[in-house]
């Protein structure tokens, strides 16, 4: 297990208290776009998810966010098997 796994696996059980850069570390990790405009929100995208994920880099995440991160990745994960 690496520690994007690892990372993952943190994000899954204790969904509160994530910053922005862990979301994009691990987006970057698993091919998952991440954009922005400047402004306070990012957009994150991946070509097996039917819909864009948009967070608030607001600091911590609420929970709510990172759990719809997560199932996005395992969506993504899924599909890089």
């Amino acid at each position: 297990m690496g520690s994007a796994d690892k990372k993952l696996d943190k994000m899954r059980n204790n969904p509160a208290g994530w910053h922005i850069d862990d979301v994009l570390a691990l987006a970057d990790r698993y091919g998952i776009e991440a954009r922005t405009t400047g402004g306070s929100h990012y957009v994150l995208s991946h070509s097996a998810c039917p819909e864009n994920l948009s967070i608030p880099a607001h600091r911590p995440i609420k929970p709510v966010y990172i759990k719809l991160f997560v199932v996005m990745v395992n969506i993504v994960r899924e599909v890089q098997k």
